[in-house]
């Protein structure tokens, strides 16, 4: 028998024990809904991840290991001497031809000068050469008319000689007379042909002697041009080393040029990521220099010969010691759109982010690039200094002819 007090505790008793129980049914429910839409949230996102590079990605490779690369021109001169002026510096725009550093020009001067009066009394002695024909050559009608008087006068003692009219005596002076003309005759002939044998085929300013007089008076003036180094391309001066008073000898490096209107970028892609790679392929570019929103525009023009670990200073030695397999990055060349260059210029060693785009695989393999047929780069600032030697030449030729 239960007391009044115990009565109404037993409905409460069970109330409370009902409760926790529907807690934890709305917390289990809450928590499995919540790992469903994560779950089914992840399946989209790999869906859209899957499809995403099946359409795009897998039609690009990319690499951030990549940098900017150009021609860095070495200056040296060809012929030593003291350096008087330097027309340049570090950072400045040079233009193709424009002069950069002055030698001092004192013994080119004097050698020139040294050529030049050689060249000219070479001329006149090839003049004499050519005149002594026509005077042998009188010579050789002169001797052949007195050998005619002298056959003339023994025939004549010849038919007197029975007469008593001319003496024995005579007729011996008369024979030995024709012996000396036709020395004489002979004598004079073979001066006139040895003569022609310096003089035949050729004119003065064809002349071998003339010719080789003429070379020094080239090559004199082409070292006394060379004193006066030129730029042979466009571009910003660097690294300049040389300074006023110095002297230098040839092949001494004074300064470099870097053009930087012909840039190129070599990518470093991992040996896993070129075998869809094809010259001429485009690529796209970006670099920290301008972010994100600049982008280059360029093409795959060849592959490296070897990875960069086979041209190291210090290459890997795989066959000695432990041995742990690495995959290897293989150079590619990228060239850049000139265009993208004038409006954003560059400068060598700057890093790029590239994608290149390998979606067209029927272009050529990088490994099967064609032989050059024309130089890749070419500079005509020193035909000027050969020009200006031969119109030299010739006006000593005139002047001496």
């Amino acid at each position: 028998m239960t007391t009044p007090n115990q009565t109404p505790q037993e409905p409460s008793t069970a109330a409370a024990s009902a409760a926790p129980a529907s807690v934890a049914t709305n917390g289990n429910g809450k928590r499995r809904g919540l790992l469903i839409g994560v779950t089914i949230a992840l399946i989209i996102v790999l869906i859209a991840y899957g499809i995403w590079w099946f359409i795009y990605a897998r039609h690009y490779e990319g690499t951030d290991d990549a940098y900017v690369g150009g021609n860095v021109v070495q200056v040296t001169p060809q012929v030593g001497g003291t350096v008087l002026a330097i027309h340049t510096d570090d950072t400045e725009l040079v233009q193709v031809g424009s002069p950069l550093v002055d030698l001092d020009q004192a013994d080119a001067k004097v050698a020139l000068a040294s050529a030049e009066a050689q060249l000219a009394q070479t001329v006149r002695q090839v003049r004499t050469l050519f005149v002594n024909n026509n005077a042998l050559a009188s010579n050789v009608t002169a001797r052949a008319a007195e050998l005619d008087r002298a056959r003339s006068d023994l025939a004549r003692r010849s038919q007197l000689i029975s007469t008593g009219a001319v003496s024995k005596e005579e007729l011996e002076h008369a024979k030995v007379a024709v012996q000396g003309a036709e020395a004489a005759l002979q004598a004079t002939r073979e001066q006139l042909a040895s003569n022609k044998v310096l003089t035949d085929r050729t004119t003065v300013d064809q002349h071998p002697n003339v010719l080789n007089a003429a070379a020094q008076v080239r090559n004199a003036y082409i070292n006394l041009a060379r004193t006066t180094l030129l730029a042979p391309t466009t571009g910003y001066v660097a690294k300049r080393s040389v300074q006023v008073g110095q002297r230098v000898a040839a092949g001494t490096p004074l300064l470099s040029i870097v053009p930087l209107n012909a840039l190129w970028v070599d990518a470093n892609f991992k040996e896993v990521q070129i075998n869809n790679m094809r010259i001429g392929q485009p690529v796209t570019l970006k670099s920290d220099l301008y972010g994100s929103k600049i982008e280059y525009h360029g093409k795959v023009v060849g592959l490296a010969a070897g990875t960069g670990s086979a041209f190291a200073l210090l290459p890997a030695q795989n066959a000695s010691g432990n041995w742990i397999k690495i995959v290897q990055r293989i150079p590619v060349r990228i060239s850049l759109d000139p265009k993208d260059l004038e409006s954003h210029p560059l400068r060598i060693g700057v890093s790029m982010d590239v994608s290149v785009d390998v979606a067209q695989t029927e272009g050529t393999s990088l490994t099967a690039g064609t032989a050059r047929t024309a130089p890749a780069y070419t500079t005509d600032v020193f035909d000027k200094s050969g020009q200006e030697a031969d119109a030299r030449i010739a006006s000593i030729i005139a002047a001496n002819h």
